[in-house]
């Protein structure tokens, strides 16, 4: 008879060297990596393999259970998928897998669907996009598709060159200490929360529809796909034009809001 998670726990707690227990809890816990694998793969280009984040988050969730201390009184679930996602990003990093030239293009694609919503006072169409970059639809379509991999933020990003005066900085280096927010801190993060949500509020219904059940109701890919009866790729599609449509907006206020790819799910604070 199989030991329950319980008794795994307590036998893997009272000796980490238990390599029974730790190998149970570790089966018990695979779901969870390929949760957190399916939850990136739509800000990825289709070129990286999900098997190899699959191979990573495996290293960070045994890294998870390794560190863990249940006195900490946090779920174990909740500290895992933390681990489980940095390993996969760690990952992603090394892979070095988004060139500056990508990242330019996404940030021309914002600003064309900004420019032309300004002007037209509402959301641009895709042939109206496609105008104004000087390609044609299809084109626009296929790089839709390349540039899913920018909706990701880099914490290793530099803010600041190294120019021998002043000390480079990364925007982790920049995080402040969430345990002691300053009075701007907590006016800017209801201002970007403010702006995020007018935004997303004036997007088109069906690009509406796919953020809101993509992060407020949790739901994966293929499930949007079958509550709103289109392909798993063409959710990723609108997914895609929902950021990038959102990046022009919050770019336009001069907001440092990134996509919500980026800044994750606004119910995780």
């Amino acid at each position: 008879m199989k030991d329950s998670i319980e008794t795994l726990w307590k036998r893997y707690l009272s000796n980490r060297d238990d390599a029974i227990a730790k190998d149970g809890l570790t089966l018990n816990y695979l779901p969870l990596v390929k949760y957190v694998a399916g939850r990136l793969a739509i800000t990825l280009p289709s070129h990286v393999d999900i098997n190899d984040l699959i191979g990573s988050g495996v290293i960070g969730l045994v890294n998870a259970l390794e560190h863990f201390e249940p006195k900490f009184k946090t779920k174990f679930e909740t500290y895992a998928i933390i681990r489980i996602r940095g390993a996969m990003l760690d990952e992603l990093r090394a892979l070095d897998w988004v060139p500056r030239s990508m990242r330019e293009k996404f940030v021309a694609l914002q600003r064309a669907h900004a420019d032309l919503e300004q002007r037209l006072g509402r959301p641009a169409r895709d042939d109206e996009v496609a105008e104004k970059l000087q390609v044609s639809v299809d084109e626009l379509d296929a790089l839709m598709n390349e540039e899913r991999s920018v909706a990701f933020l880099s914490l290793n990003e530099l803010l600041n060159p190294d120019d021998g005066d002043r000390k480079a900085v990364s925007l982790i280096d920049s995080v402040h200490d969430e345990s002691q927010p300053s009075p701007f801190a907590v006016f800017d993060t209801k201002e970007k929360r403010r702006i995020l949500a007018q935004a997303i509020q004036e997007l088109p219904e069906q690009e509406r529809i796919v953020i809101a059940l993509y992060y407020y109701e949790q739901l994966m890919l293929k499930e949007i796909g079958a509550v709103l009866g289109i392909s798993e790729s063409r959710v990723s599609q609108i997914h895609t034009k929902a950021l990038t449509r959102l990046g022009g907006k919050l770019r336009r206020c001069d907001s440092p809001v990134r996509t919500l790819a980026r800044v994750g799910r606004p119910n995780e604070d």
